[in-house]
């Protein structure tokens, strides 16, 4: 059953003319890295599906003698062929040995791996995961998958000698072109690994640290390698492929083509919309738009100078072409370095996570637009927020302020997670507001912009949830928000969108075969607080 919207009174939203001087304005996090066809559940019209996440499901919770030796499957033949390999890239690589001898080959793929807290934590499958699973390339359209279950790769799974013949030449021989923050570079997806640091991650010893490039691509050739093992066991007639191919199709191969058709459908006569989670390629996708990029009518793209190309999540803008001047000034740069001077430097924000600018419209009045993406635990959100509102002020309130962001807040959130009660009392002491209100128990219940739960297929284990559990134990949450000062604006009109259509469906977990993100639209119309009501 949809959300009730207030203004909509049963109609299509937005119909309405916006007041002089006031805005239409929606915020998306379009979740450039839900590469993985399997991450979460979803509704397919087949019931096999249903079977195969059953059956996934049981092996991993109750795998009896199929919680073999990592080293019945991957091998110690594998694992001489991958340290060559390895030397000729890292340092460390007889440290790495010692830990493939002494522990990794010996531990069972349920219980001592795919399960071991520890190396989730330490992010020794997911960081290389995330950061070569799907790579967006400045040569080719569709994107270069790593041999793996767990992305849209279109090879030969049947076997795990199949795979590791083409795991091996994508890791160490594929050159591709890549867009970085130096322009256009070319590299193998060995080369687009980082380290991982114990300054971000405490779990990460120092000796850890020092190897953790040969180490974390050790245990991303387990953890492909341990998935193809599970998938070709339960689904031995291959049929889980088949199922992988038609979820690619929706979620995947058509994921930008379909994102971009519903901000041409419902959006395109919006004057902002903030955008998070996006990757770089998606400016082509944008370009490609008679509609989005239509001179008169279309939108000025406005994206970082400090892009993000690695882990391909960035925040942008689109600014109406009727509304804005095209001109705008990025002021992410100042904001970061404000940051720093007070001493927070230590926030959890990446290139691409904050996009902030000043620019005017054709009537002349000046705007301070932000678009952000909080981290997991939102502890980045409260002071780029605070930051926001300081630099706002700076300019001596002559801007009108209007921030979209994911805000990764949550109802009830247990230690070291931003509650949404906390969210809401910090932004009304700064002087904002929230285009679906400022009760944190209303928001709570109301504007909830996520439903999804993950499933068993996936590197972070611990965030798994069974199919029994969806609604109790998914991410289902108020994250979404458009904030903008209360003495400036009002809000006319919201809605949430999860359907592509101005339409949320409450109880259903997203993403769907039709809307290809974990999170909804949230979008208002605002009006500035000196127009009549």
């Amino acid at each position: 059953m949809a959300a009730a919207l207030p203004g909509e009174n049963g109609d299509r939203p937005f119909k309405q003319a916006t007041p002089v001087g006031g805005l239409k304005v929606a915020t998306w996090n379009i979740a450039a890295v839900n590469n993985n066809p399997f991450e979460y559940w979803v509704t397919h019209d087949s019931s096999e599906y249903d079977k195969l996440m059953s059956d996934v499901e049981t092996f991993l919770e109750n795998p009896g003698a199929n919680d073999i030796p990592i080293e019945q499957i991957f091998t110690d033949a594998h694992w001489s062929e991958l340290a060559g390999l390895l030397r000729a890239e890292f340092d460390g690589v007889d440290e790495v040995e010692k830990c493939w001898n002494d522990d990794l080959k010996h531990k069972k793929i349920v219980s001592g791996f795919l399960k071991d807290k520890m190396i989730g934590k330490k992010r020794l499958a997911s960081m290389p995961d995330r950061i070569t699973n799907t790579i967006h390339t400045m040569s080719d359209s569709k994107p270069a998958c790593r041999p793996t279950v767990i992305n849209n790769f279109q090879g030969d799974l049947t076997s795990v000698d199949k795979w590791w013949v083409q795991w091996k030449e994508f890791m160490f021989k594929r050159v591709l072109r890549v867009r970085t923050k130096k322009g256009a570079e070319d590299k193998r997806p060995c080369e687009m690994l980082e380290k991982i640091c114990a300054s971000k991650y405490p779990d990460v010893t120092p000796e850890e640290e020092a190897i953790s490039l040969p180490l974390q691509t050790l245990c991303q050739a387990i953890f492909d390698c341990v998935w193809v093992h599970i998938l070709n066991t339960v689904s031995p007639t291959g049929s889980w492929l088949t199922l992988k191919r038609q979820i690619c199709e929706h979620l995947v191969e058509s994921k930008t083509q379909r994102i971009i058709q519903i901000l041409e459908n419902c959006y395109s006569h919006f004057d902002v919309v903030f955008l998070q989670e996006v990757a770089a390629t998606f400016l082509d996708a944008v370009a490609a738009s008679a509609v989005l990029a239509h001179p008169q009518n279309g939108f000025t793209c406005v994206f970082p100078e400090r892009l993000d190309g690695k882990r391909d999540q960035n925040s942008m803008l689109l600014l109406s072409r009727r509304v804005f001047n095209p001109a705008t000034v990025e002021v992410t740069e100042h904001m970061l370095k404000s940051l720093r001077g007070q001493g927070k430097g230590g926030t959890p924000i990446n290139d691409g996570d904050l996009l902030c600018i000043t620019c005017s419209d054709l009537q002349g009045t000046s705007y301070l637009l932000a678009s952000f993406h909080g981290d997991t635990n939102g502890q980045a959100t409260l002071p780029v927020m605070h930051t926001l509102t300081e630099y706002w002020t700076s300019l001596e309130g002559v801007h009108r302020l209007v921030f979209g962001l994911d805000a990764n807040v949550y109802s009830g959130a247990a230690n070291g997670y931003l509650d949404v009660s906390d969210f809401v009392a910090a932004y009304r002491s700064a002087g904002l507001t929230s285009c679906c209100g400022d009760d944190h128990q209303a928001l709570s219940t109301n504007a909830k912009t996520t439903f999804n739960a993950r499933t068993y297929l996936q590197p972070q284990l611990n965030k798994a949830v069974r199919s029994s559990e969806k609604e109790s134990k998914g991410d289902n949450n108020p994250k979404d928000f458009i904030l903008f000062h209360e003495k400036q604006m009002r809000v006319l009109q919201y809605c949430k969108d999860n359907t592509g259509s101005y339409e949320y469906l409450e109880g259903i977990p997203f993403p769907t075969l039709h809307f290809p993100s974990d999170h909804g639209v949230l979008a208002a119309q605002l009006a500035p607080l000196e127009t009549p009501a």
